[in-house]
């Protein structure tokens, strides 16, 4: 199951980071233009970073993905202007929980294979990792809605690309499976 996990975040970092790409060739980056890239860029990051963590998780990997993680809450809560910090706030979240994720696996402690492996308990605390859980599952179904009534544009308003939206719900729902399985 690791590599399909591994597959959707790459999948979902991969087609933020062509956005990025193709919105750098975009002579109109004003104001909406910044903020959505800004956003491309973090959950392209975070994609990549929840792919590495998904293949690759154990003791060396943990703190890379921890400093990674902080570095992306830090740009996420920070970043400039006043619009989307709900959005910004959502990547502060995901980003703890990517640092969480990755602290409470490299202090897994046991060789692989070995006897310790064997009687490991899971990493975490239950009570963060009930409540991370509840926010992505909450977040992904809220996500996965908003992707199946994008198309809905009867009353003749702007419509949202839902495919964005669709690699958002599916950022969600492997964060929600990366926690379950701790």
């Amino acid at each position: 199951m690791n590599w399909l996990l591994a597959a959707l975040a790459a999948g979902s970092g991969g087609y933020c980071g062509w956005r990025v790409r193709r919105g750098s060739r975009d002579p109109a980056c004003s104001g909406h233009h910044r903020a959505r890239r800004e956003s491309d860029v973090l959950e392209a990051s975070m994609g990549l970073g929840m792919a590495g963590m998904a293949l690759l998780p154990g003791v060396f990997w943990g703190w890379p993905y921890a400093l990674l993680a902080a570095v992306l809450l830090v740009g996420a809560l920070a970043g400039r202007g006043a619009g989307l910090r709900a959005h910004r706030l959502h990547h502060g979240i995901g980003a703890l929980a990517m640092a969480y994720m990755a602290l409470a696996m490299a202090g897994g402690g046991g060789a692989p294979g070995g006897h310790a492996e064997h009687h490991a308990q899971p990493g975490g605390l239950p009570v963060l990792t009930g409540a991370l859980l509840l926010y992505f599952g909450a977040y992904a179904l809220w996500e996965g809605s908003r992707v199946l009534t994008a198309g809905g544009g009867a009353g003749g308003g702007p419509v949202v690309a839902p495919l964005p939206r669709a690699c958002r719900a599916a950022m969600g729902i492997g964060m929600f499976a990366m926690l379950l399985s701790m």
